[in-house]
């Protein structure tokens, strides 16, 4: 009998038997490699910590995810699993390479659901698929939320010449749970039919991976990106202050030579050395954001090309960013604040003419005109340029989350006295999630509930709108939702953001 079991579990064949029926009393799921019990509440239930694939350590560092072994004891999910190694960089220092887990939030509402997988931010080097609270978005929106770990860093990211189509791992990472989705979302009440994959910052560079990846095609039906996308590069200090300039995807044969220029830093002379040094010899190195290897079999080609050639998987999409992308990066940097250096740094002798389009007395004050200049040149402009992309080939929504007086949070002492955050970059996401520190007030709770509306209605039909909320149109042209409290409009972004300026750049 225990044979039998391992066979069948083995083969999926008992994921969903017990599903959410018996979930409701018991919290016992069966997935397609074994039982987890998660937590029950009135309304939802959470299973945290569940493996989706097997753990990439060892021979299985810089290697294409592997399957999980089988269990048949109720394994326990009311905890999270470990975070991806990475730098200390955000806070969140770890040297765990055993991380390639999940969490499912459902609501207890009956019925087949839509299934919306959140990638998390952090630049594809930070941060994990914890600290997003599920609750709102799952029972309000009547969906199933799965969050994810993935390879970061050099983990998930390393270009090697010694490694054929290497340099994508943490996005094969994003495909194996997909795949794990569409095996096991009945199980939990979703509909592996009815799949948005979605996410922020970093997530949304993924997000742009998996739209044109064509490994990722038919494991999705919808997708969602926030503040991030393909066309989006930076110069110096532009992202995160201290960096260099860099973009969320780079060519087959520069990562190649980062990857034997950091073989030899490491005092190694093959991969198979890199294989048998400690985690923390990697995340001892931060070099800010990761960028994303593009001519293996993940990317063929770069993003923005598939874009414009139509070779990408054609889902409806919304696409959209902040009203402030580039006040968290201006926040952020160090007194004395000089102005036309920061500009001289990031754009050389084209900053004379930035710095008379955008003289700190228009603005208010020289770290307000460079906030500007980065919300502008790096963010909106590029956003508005996947949108036109977009839209040619695939329905297409876009916005601009615009409330300028969002909580700050965590965030708050980053923000210098004096300086007005606005619609700072991850300004929107405690209007999706339940997030410690970020309290809302009772117009900004309505906003919040409109945009779980729009976002769960579009993973539901491909369609955010809805009745109760203001009618958003299509992307064209270069005007895009505004989402404001008590103020949600149509605004011309191009305009706004200047970017006629930026294109004669």
């Amino acid at each position: 009998m225990r044979k039998l079991l391992t066979l069948l579990t083995a083969a999926g064949l008992l994921a969903g038997l017990a599903g959410v029926a018996d979930a409701g009393e018991s919290g016992l799921v069966w997935t397609d490699a074994g039982p987890v019990r998660g937590t029950v509440t009135a309304d939802h239930q959470l299973y945290q910590g569940i493996p989706y694939a097997a753990p990439p350590v060892g021979n299985l560092r810089w290697r294409s995810p592997q399957p999980v072994t089988p269990w048949l004891e109720p394994r326990d999910a009311t905890k999270p699993g470990p975070v991806c190694a990475q730098a200390g960089g955000a806070g969140s220092p770890s040297t765990n390479e055993d991380c390639l887990y999940l969490n499912v939030t459902t609501s207890s509402r009956h019925g087949r659901k839509p299934v919306m997988v959140w990638l998390h931010g952090g630049g594809n080097s930070y941060l994990s698929g914890d600290g997003f609270g599920t609750r709102r978005l799952a029972v309000q929106g009547d969906v199933v939320v799965v969050t994810i770990n993935f390879r970061l860093g050099f983990f998930g990211f390393l270009g090697h010449p010694d490694l054929p189509d290497s340099g994508a791992y943490g996005i094969e990472d994003q495909q194996a749970a997909l795949r794990w989705v569409k095996r096991n979302a009945a199980a939990f009440g979703g509909d592996p039919h009815n799949v948005t994959v979605f996410g922020e910052s970093g997530g949304a560079f993924d997000v742009c991976a998996q739209v044109t990846s064509p490994l990722s095609r038919g494991l999705f039906d919808k997708a969602i990106a926030q503040s991030g996308g393909c066309s989006m590069t930076w110069p110096n200090n532009g992202v995160i202050h201290g960096f260099p300039a860099s973009a969320p995807f780079i060519a087959k044969d520069k990562a190649e030579a980062d990857a034997l220029a950091l073989t030899k830093q490491l005092g190694c002379s093959d991969v198979a050395c890199l294989r048998a040094l400690p985690a923390s010899a990697f995340t001892a190195i931060d070099r800010g954001p990761t960028p994303i290897v593009t001519g293996n079999r993940v990317l063929p080609m770069h993003p923005v090309d598939a874009l414009r050639s139509g070779r990408f998987n054609r889902v409806p999409v919304i696409w959209g960013n902040t009203r402030d992308e580039g006040r968290l990066t201006a926040a952020t940097v160090p007194e004395p604040f000089d102005y036309v250096d920061l500009l001289k740094q990031a754009y050389g002798d084209k900053a004379p003419k930035i710095a008379a389009e955008y003289p700190p007395s228009k603005f208010g004050s020289p770290r307000l005109a460079y906030g500007a200049v980065l919300t502008d040149g790096i963010w909106a402009c590029a956003q508005l340029a996947d949108d036109r992309l977009l839209a040619r080939k695939t329905t297409t929504y876009s916005y601009e989350f615009a409330d300028r007086t969002a909580p700050v949070g965590y965030f708050g002492p980053l923000f210098p006295p004096g300086f007005p955050p606005g619609a700072f970059h991850a300004s929107e996401l405690a209007y999706l999630w339940d997030i410690p520190t970020f309290d809302l007030n009772a117009e900004q709770h309505k906003l919040a509930s409109q945009m779980i509306g729009y976002w769960t209605r579009f993973a539901a039909t491909g369609n955010p709108n809805a009745r109760g909320v203001p009618t958003w149109p299509k992307y064209q042209n270069g005007t895009v939702h505004s989402l404001a409290p008590n103020d949600i409009k149509q605004v011309n972004a191009y305009q706004e953001h200047n970017c006629d300026f930026w294109a004669s750049l």
